[in-house]
């Protein structure tokens, strides 16, 4: 299926590891131009390095930290100096503090918002200029499916994604009349770095292989296993295309049926 990417110029923040990488390389794959950001000045440098081989496409690069405030508005203007439209953003920014209520301090719970919530908030802010000048303009900001099944031990994550649920259907009613579709991707257990780095850190707290640690959690999921960034990217990708002309203010679980409630 040709999803018409064509020409469409997608922003990728987050893009050197992970969901927002495979995101990118994906985006590049399907004929869109790309420009990919990462606050690791290494890591987004060598991210487009290998879009550029694996697609033959290399996707413009910019490093942005968007918890810092006016790093969005920076980033969204290098795109504009670029391009002067764009016509898809993915915000691929997000992440989780392992721990027990007691334990997080306000300076835990700000933070997390900030990466969370907040950088979401920014890059859609600043992106909104750009987009209304764009062709069939969409954002999509990855979630988790712990916003709609809470995971112990990361009420914080918890929390602040069930806000870009609420983030997401708010602006998706606000900016339908404009054409901008918005949506949300929340993934389940997917074996990226964040993943493999915490199942190596349990598997040292158990005394027993990083492995072991991901078969146990993988028995929880009805398909049985870890998802892949790819298998996430490619629902992203989709949304982000002119084929979803029709779906706004959703949050799409890619979670291998984990989160098992209706809504």
């Amino acid at each position: 299926m040709d999803l018409g990417f064509a020409g469409r110029r997608v922003l990728v923040v987050g893009a050197s590891a992970g969901i927002g990488f495979a995101t990118a390389a994906m985006l590049a794959a399907e004929g869109a131009e790309v420009m990919i950001a990462s606050r690791d000045p290494a890591g987004i440098a060598a991210a487009a390095a290998r879009i550029a081989e694996q697609t033959g496409r290399r996707p413009a690069h910019a490093v942005a930290d968007i918890t810092a405030a006016g790093a969005a508005e920076r980033l969204l203007g290098e795109a504009a100096a670029r391009w002067g439209a764009l016509d898809a953003v993915v915000d691929a920014v997000g992440g989780s503090i392992r721990s027990g209520f007691e334990a997080l301090s306000d300076a835990d719970w700000l933070g997390n918002y900030t990466f969370n919530v907040l950088s979401a908030v920014r890059v859609v802010r600043a992106a909104l200029p750009l987009l209304r000048k764009g062709h069939a303009p969409s954002v999509v900001l990855l979630g988790a499916a712990a916003s709609r099944m809470p995971y112990p031990n990361q009420v914080v994550s918890n929390v602040h994604k069930a806000g870009l649920l609420g983030l997401t259907k708010t602006l998706a009613g606000e900016y339908a009349a404009e054409g901008i579709r918005v949506n949300c991707v929340a993934p389940g257990r997917t074996l990226t770095r964040l993943w493999t780095e915490r199942a190596a850190k349990l598997a040292a707290e158990r005394n027993v292989t990083a492995e072991e640690v991901i078969a146990e959690f993988a028995h929880e999921i009805p398909l049985g296993r870890f998802g892949t960034a790819e298998e996430v990217a490619a629902m992203v990708v989709w949304l982000s295309s002119p084929r979803a002309a029709y779906v706004t203010g959703q949050t799409v679980n890619v979670d291998g049926g984990i989160a098992r409630g209706l809504l």
